[in-house]
């Protein structure tokens, strides 16, 4: 599958006396396919080593040197490796917590050859007592498939295009195409294997078969956290944490609120399990902000936020939402009080490189809107709409008392108004995404 990542990849390579690099991501979001196939299109061969193996772990055993780590790598895989021919892959990096300690070592003692390596966040950001090689290795985040990548997956790849150059005019002939694509995204949502096993499918739709790996992939989560987490204590609150996400979701106030973890849950008791899912790169931490103003981190409140998994298929798997209430009708979309469609504007914004807010009229106010962003250099309040009801009464009132632009994303067409832009939510993430990415995509 086409993953705009690679284009970050290639800059990379290209850039002068790059350091090693390491892709970081959840669990099965594409970081092996990735790599590898960046190896085959710009190297002449890859020296690929999975750490999951154990005679693969001896490779290190030879402790803190890169020539031999790096000439037992050529032995194990049975080649030569050649710098600036050949491209060293070192996945699953972090079940040798010092193999990312030698990423130094590498750039200081075979600086002309091309390392890379894959990892999850959970296994990276958590072994305690590992020096972490601080300005000697370059990091580049990874996350689910996005909607653009969805179509391209789906055969779709002249009209993703017309979405990425965000020409609406074309784009509004094609708009029942894309809502419908849109529908099924939400329910296949982006993990690689969901989307692989839903397009070899009858008709390329096999719901059933996404839904079987949607599940599977939530039991090994949760499996992830007895294996990282020493602390069986710790790793039930981050459990409990984990599926709590979805129900605080469904709520009218989509605020995290560790009451509703379970029974007598405090947040000292759980604000540790929050944050090993946040650096587990399953759930996006969204703070609320108090004011609407660049730059947005200086506002945050750090007792406020709300958490949105990374993948809104796998929402939709723990709240048990069937094909048929999001492809046929707008049930999933309004009966979990827009937690679905919210959850997708979120992905999509972080995976274009946002850090996305969110903003109340004081802590607990009535006024409140959904995102809040930094975009065409301002602060930028944006409300999703999961559909054509256009009314949003906090964000006119937002921008009438601050002046700022507001935004709107729905399932109606893009247009503009004198306070508010509507952007169709089939066009949010390339609308929304950072510059450079903008630039690296096209």
């Amino acid at each position: 599958m086409k993953r705009s990542i690679m284009a970050q990849l290639k800059r990379w390579k290209n850039s002068k006396d790059h350091n090693p690099l390491v892709l970081c991501g959840a669990r099965q979001v594409g970081k092996t396919y990735v790599l590898k196939e960046f190896g085959q299109q710009e190297y002449e061969s890859c020296a690929y080593i999975n750490l999951m193996n154990d005679e693969a772990k001896k490779v290190f055993d030879v402790g803190y040197d890169a020539k031999q780590v790096l000439a037992n790598i050529g032995i194990y895989v049975g080649q030569t490796i050649a710098p600036g021919k050949t491209l060293v892959i070192i996945d699953e990096i972090q079940e040798v917590p010092s193999a990312m300690t030698l990423m130094k070592a590498f750039k200081e003692d075979v600086p002309d050859q091309d390392i890379v390596a894959a990892g999850s966040y959970l296994g990276i950001t958590l072994h305690a007592g590992i020096s972490f090689p601080v300005g000697k290795v370059e990091m580049i985040d990874m996350y689910p498939m996005t909607f653009i990548e969805f179509l391209w997956a789906n055969g779709q790849e002249p009209l993703a295009k017309v979405v990425e150059r965000l020409d609406f005019a074309t784009a509004s002939a094609f708009s029942e195409r894309l809502e419908r694509y849109l529908r099924e995204y939400y329910y296949v949502g982006g993990m690689p294997e969901a989307v692989k096993v839903f397009l070899e499918g009858t008709n390329n739709e096999d719901y059933a078969a996404a839904r079987a790996v949607q599940r599977r992939l939530l039991r090994d989560y949760s499996a992830d956290f007895s294996k990282h987490i020493p602390d069986g204590t710790e790793a039930e609150r981050v459990r409990l944490a984990f599926d709590s996400i979805p129900a605080h979701l469904g709520r009218e106030n989509h605020k995290f609120v560790f009451g509703h973890i379970a029974k007598g849950a405090r947040a000292r008791q759980f604000e540790t399990a929050i944050q090993w899912i946040v650096d587990s790169g399953l759930a996006n931490r969204v703070y609320r902000v108090d004011k609407v103003a660049k730059p947005l981190k200086f506002y945050r409140d750090l007792s406020a936020f709300k958490l949105y998994l990374h993948d809104v298929g796998l929402l939709g798997a723990t709240m048990g939402i069937e094909a048929k209430d999001v492809l046929l009708s707008d049930k999933a979309l309004t009966e979990y009080k827009g937690a679905m469609t919210e959850q997708y504007v979120c992905q999509q914004l972080v995976a274009g490189g946002n850090v996305p807010y969110y903003w109340t009229a004081g802590g607990n106010g009535t006024a409140e809107v959904d995102f809040v962003v930094e975009h065409a250099g301002a602060a930028a309040p944006l409300e999703a709409k999961a559909e054509e009801n256009l009314r949003a009464k906090s964000l006119k009132s937002l921008c009438a008392k601050t002046g700022l632009h507001g935004y709107r994303t729905s399932m109606s067409g893009y247009r503009e108004q004198d306070w508010m832009t509507n952007v169709p939510l089939w066009a949010v993430g390339p609308y929304f995404a950072v510059e450079d990415l903008v630039s690296l995509a096209h």
